[in-house]
């Protein structure tokens, strides 16, 4: 499993907008090769500020293939209009759970 994390920062005035968007947004992940889940959560000290987490089967399931998908394209269209800059996107495993 891979898990996608996306910092984004959001237009003053957009948040609504933008978590709207995300959740007309969820059927194009459930829907999306080897997307096992997602999740978004908003910043405590700075409320512009998300963090977007996507798990992923694989780490071609999102760069390959949802990238390059329509669904890809749909999911900027809802969203990107709200960004304040570029998401900074990383990928990780997990290498200790301990609850």
């Amino acid at each position: 499993m891979v898990l996608e994390s996306a910092e984004i920062l959001v237009k003053e005035g957009m948040e609504q907008a933008f978590e709207e968007g995300v959740r007309q947004a969820a059927p194009l992940f459930r829907r999306a090769q080897g997307c096992t889940g997602m999740r978004l959560q908003r910043g405590v000290e700075n409320p512009r500020a998300y963090r977007l987490l996507v798990e992923w089967a694989t780490l071609e399931d999102h760069t390959v293939h949802f990238r390059g998908s329509e669904d890809f394209q749909a999911w900027r269209g809802l969203v990107g209009h709200c960004f304040d800059g570029a998401p900074q996107v990383t990928h990780l495993s997990s290498v200790l759970q301990a609850f």
